[in-house]
């Protein structure tokens, strides 16, 4: 059996759960499904002995009033299904087969996490996964931590760890302080952002905020317990329990790649996301997407564009101010984007002997022997463990994918050999390009699933003689 909906959401976090709200008027049934128990995203994320965020509880409490509006917890896609379906695995329904009209994306974003020597040792996170298991509630009171990376973002985890009792040493920015004052300075044009941004920061007093750093190595016997961060030609070593880092996000696209959505490239805060039209319509008929997952904006765009492409999805008309707004802050998220893109440091391969995919532990030196990530894949199993190559994909196209004078290879080697017995690692481009380091589309299961669950896709015919 399939259930149909007129308008399946997936995602709810900002963008989701307002285009559930802006469509939600038009009478169309519609799906709201989420990987998560409780909605709300990363931004809005639920947890123990947490206040729901305001905006989070007006959006629920709207559509719990609607009789349209289904909320679907704990359910992935795990395929598509012909004729506009989905094979969803829900944790209160098992495999189940939808179908519908209209499709909004609404996936977010996924943290670039860049290995380091040590960065398998348990208590070393990203930043906002360790912002993301606080508020599931893991205790972190009394523990000495080191937040690192890039962007606006780990203010806000230096918040969340603060109020849970944490001792944050210090707060290390990939960025130059140079263009985090530029950045700064520009804050005057979003008065919002400057009161937000001055929230998070109170109580820097006392507090390391480090520019122009990057983590190199975590150290320690079965559990971190040291950093080592380099700033310029110097490296500074802190005790501590637990290092936060990653840089920046990126989109996640995995189902509209599948879907055969066209991804942009070459904007601010585009490059790699899901393509759309003025109306959040993606270049497939009847898709549209929204949020995170169009380009790295933050919370207020990513609610902008999911209520536009609700209007649109249920056919309602959409209000010119509605554009102006969306305008507005894609013009600050361009900014934030410029301010603290990657740096050189950033993206300075670690040695050769680092793990790189930590689920069939292949270091970052066995797929470095490769020109693609098909090449790296086929011959070292290199993003097909769980993850399917969602962490060690985006590293791998950060190391390998960016030509550098005329194509020569990333990495450290001098005076035509290697340093410190370090193998110059990526590929001279030579017939090649960045785009061979792109990971492969997806391929189904989209995420691990159920025996069951797969199951439930195939007719009924195909296990009559079972």
């Amino acid at each position: 059996m399939t259930l149909h909906y007129d308008i399946v959401v997936v995602g709810a976090g900002p963008a989701g759960l307002s285009a559930a709200r802006a469509a939600a008027a038009s009478g169309a049934r519609i799906a709201v499904l989420d990987d998560n128990p409780r909605a709300g995203g990363q931004v809005w994320r639920q947890g123990p002995n947490r206040v729901e965020a305001a905006p989070l509880r007006d959006a629920l409490s709207s559509l719990s009033a609607c009789s349209n509006v289904t909320l679907w917890p704990s359910a992935r896609v795990i395929a598509l299904l012909p004729a506009k379906g989905l094979l969803i695995e829900s944790a209160e329904k098992g495999g189940v087969a939808l179908s519908y009209d209209r499709l909004i994306l609404a996936t977010g974003a996924r943290e670039r996490l860049l290995p380091f020597p040590g960065w398998t040792l348990p208590g070393v996170t990203g930043a906002g996964g360790l912002q993301a298991l606080i508020k599931g509630g893991v205790p972190v009171r009394g523990e000495r931590v080191v937040i690192a990376g890039s962007g606006p973002l780990l203010m806000a985890e230096l918040v969340t760890a603060r109020e849970a009792g944490a001792q944050v040493l210090a707060v290390v920015e990939q960025a130059s302080a140079a263009s985090v004052a530029r950045f700064g300075v520009t804050l005057a044009a979003t008065p919002s952002k400057l009161w937000q941004a001055a929230h998070l920061t109170r109580g820097f007093a006392g507090l390391r905020y480090w520019t122009g750093g990057v983590v190199r190595e975590a150290r320690g016997a079965g559990r971190v317990e040291a950093v080592v961060v380099r700033r310029g030609a110097r490296d500074i070593t802190l005790a501590c329990d637990r290092v936060a880092c990653g840089y920046g996000l990126v989109p996640n696209v995995t189902l509209a790649q599948a879907l055969g959505c066209e991804l942009a490239d070459g904007t601010d805060r585009a490059d790699g996301a899901i393509a759309v039209d003025d109306v959040q319509r993606t270049t497939v008929e009847a898709v549209f997407a929204a949020g995170e997952c169009t380009g790295i904006g933050g919370m207020e765009l990513a609610r902008i564009e999911g209520e536009l492409a609700g209007l649109a999805a249920s056919g309602a008309g959409i209000p010119s101010a509605l554009w102006r707004a969306r305008e507005r802050w894609a013009r600050f998220a361009g900014r934030v984007e410029r301010a603290f893109a990657l740096g050189a440091a950033a993206c300075e391969p670690p040695p050769a002997d680092t793990l790189l995919c930590r689920c069939e532990d292949v270091t970052l030196g066995d797929a470095a022997a490769h020109s693609t990530w098909r090449d790296a894949k086929l011959h070292t199993r290199c993003g097909m463990g769980p993850c399917q190559g969602r962490i060690c994909g985006t590293a791998a196209k950060t190391y390998f994918g960016r030509a550098t004078n005329g194509g020569a290879a990333l990495g450290r080697a001098t005076n035509g050999g290697a340093t410190n017995g370090d193998v110059a690692l990526g590929r001279a481009t030579n017939g090649g390009g960045p785009q061979d380091w792109d990971p492969a589309p997806p391929r189904p299961p989209f995420s691990p699933a159920k025996i069951a669950t797969l199951i439930a896709a195939a007719p009924d015919d195909d296990f009559a003689d079972l």
